[in-house]
């Protein structure tokens, strides 16, 4: 059973919240590790997903959930750029050792970026016990790991997430669309979650002619 939402979800079209500025000298201390398989891209649409996330569950730490989401893939940045697709993406690439890899760099990189930026050590473990395992671990452990988790699947259910998740899969869109049903709605954790995926593929399904080019 997924966690109700405290208020109303929204369901429009992901777009970036106004003026949420606070978080910019993180995401300027990770430009480097944002150059690697589309991270520049996936971190911001998950980014605001997860801001949505928050809004729909106001009893999660907000700043958590904000500063481990925009870290949660840097470790893919000091992860053998050509095993990314080749294990990451065939096979039973759940299991594959990359994804255990990125996920023990991202928890150094936290450890390296968020000090000199103020945040102290418990609020350093806080994050880090969220990226580590956020892509292997098969249970979350927090309200705020739910909401990184499931922020992490949602950018997949927009044009530019099936778009390029298609291509490092090797599969058309269409099948890439009924893998999302299949395997990734059931993932989610939040009906906030849910009800945004639902939303979202609709309209990709929609604007990416689905039906047509099946």
């Amino acid at each position: 059973m997924t966690l109700p939402a405290a208020v109303p979800v929204d369901t429009s079209p992901i777009a970036a919240a106004a003026a949420n500025d606070d978080l910019d000298p993180l995401w300027r201390a990770i430009v480097a590790e944002s150059r690697s398989r589309q991270n520049d891209i996936h971190l911001p649409i998950s980014f605001a997903f997860a801001e949505r996330l928050c809004a729909s569950h106001p009893e999660a730490d907000a700043l958590v959930v904000r500063v481990a989401i925009v870290l949660h893939d840097t470790g893919w940045s000091r992860v053998d750029q050509d095993r990314i697709i080749s294990e990451g993406f065939s096979g039973d690439w759940r299991r594959a050792d990359v994804r255990y890899e990125h996920e023990r760099h991202g928890c150094d990189i936290a450890r390296e970026v968020l000090p000199p930026l103020g945040y102290d050590e418990a609020f350093i473990e806080r994050v880090t016990a969220i990226i580590d395992g956020h892509d292997t671990r098969q249970v979350s452990h927090s309200i705020e790991d739910s909401l990184v988790r499931d922020a992490d699947r949602l950018w997949r259910f927009t044009p530019t997430g099936i778009a390029l998740a298609s291509s490092w899969f090797g599969i058309t869109p269409a099948a890439y669309c009924a893998r999302l049903r299949v395997e990734i709605v059931p993932e989610l954790l939040t009906d906030a979650a849910v009800r945004m995926a639902e939303a979202e593929l609709m309209r990709a399904e929609v604007l990416l002619k689905i039906e047509q080019l099946s």
